[in-house]
């Protein structure tokens, strides 16, 4: 609801219709909040089962029939087992291919036209090579002023300079015009004139295309073959999708961390009842989320290792997760 008003006068603008809003919007957003929210479910699941069980005395009966806390345990950490390892499947293929519908419905009835404003972009195309453009049109997929140098142990070796590049759909490379090509592996150095060339640079028009939120719509193989390509580029914005990355392994073991902590935490009879625990357990689960989404912002912005960042909220509610275990009548 809080998204169909935020969004409700863009759709009225751009009239999409109720059935592309539906069935390519909200049917593919519908996965995605869900995997957002899962931890929170599970947990607060597993708060609301085991503190009525708690407070029927039914846990008191276990442990005096010789049923060890450890043992008691085990269907938790099987159940919530399982739906990590589901988790991490769907944050790893599903939800992605469902974000790229999602994402692509947001691009065009929701958002501003993209228009690619960098100025003097360079990019390291390979490991000796490196493109520069000074301006680039992503409407009609044209650029000026840009040139590829091959630069070895700081010596440049080869420039190519052209005054105007454009694609050419049907043959898939870039056409430069105007083209100066200045060698100087030789000597006298060498320069050749070219009016177009045709060239492939591992470049392509949807680099300069919008990214929004671009890191949620890859798979687990495209975000590692993307993450290398930009890491090879010197990208500024890397870390974004090394912490997506790295969040698709933590995610699914706060499942399991914070089921563990619901149990541990209501699984004493309390005299406020199980309303009290529920409670706490709400508290709980939205500190983790807060925690979550600043660590992730942190990273996102350079200030801390992205490994780091993602693994700290896990890491704390594990050992908040001991505390309570030890405090726990067994």
């Amino acid at each position: 609801m809080i998204d169909v008003v935020e969004k409700n006068d863009d759709f009225i603008k751009t009239k999409p219709g109720l059935k592309r809003i539906v069935f390519e919007y909200y049917a593919n957003f519908f996965p995605y909040v869900a995997n957002m929210l899962s931890p929170i479910t599970v947990f607060i699941a597993t708060v609301f089962m085991t503190s009525r069980l708690a407070a029927r005395t039914e846990i008191i009966a276990m442990l005096s029939s010789g049923i060890s806390f450890v043992r008691f345990l085990v269907p938790y950490i099987a159940g919530s087992g399982l739906v990590a390892i589901g988790t991490y499947f769907l944050i790893g293929y599903t939800i992605p291919d469902a974000n790229k519908k999602r994402l692509a419905f947001e691009t065009v009835y929701t958002k501003n036209p993209f228009h690619f404003d960098g100025r003097n972009t360079h990019i390291k195309i390979s490991p000796k090579d490196y493109f520069y453009i000074q301006t680039y049109n992503n409407e009609v997929h044209e650029g000026f002023n840009c040139t590829i140098e091959q630069i070895e142990n700081t010596i440049l070796l080869k420039k190519l300079k052209a005054e105007k590049f454009f694609w050419v759909d049907s043959i898939h490379k870039w056409r430069l015009q105007n083209v100066r090509i200045f060698d100087f592996t030789v000597k006298p150095n060498k320069i050749d004139y070219l009016k177009s060339i045709d060239t492939s640079i591992s470049i392509l028009p949807k680099d300069f295309e919008s990214q929004y939120m671009k890191y949620e719509s890859l798979n687990n193989s495209e975000l590692k073959s993307y993450l290398a390509t930009l890491k090879l580029r010197g990208a500024d914005n890397a870390e974004t999708f090394e912490v997506e990355q790295y969040l698709r392994i933590t995610y699914p073991f706060a499942v399991i961390i914070l089921t563990l902590i619901g149990v541990i935490l209501s699984a004493r009879k309390s005299r406020e009842g199980a309303g009290y625990q529920i409670a706490i357990g709400f508290v709980l689960a939205f500190v983790y989320i807060i925690f979550y989404i600043t660590s992730r912002t942190i990273a996102q912005a350079g200030s801390l290792d992205p490994l780091i960042a993602c693994w700290l909220p896990n890491l704390v509610f594990a050992l908040i997760g001991i505390v309570l275990y030890n405090s726990v009548p067994k």
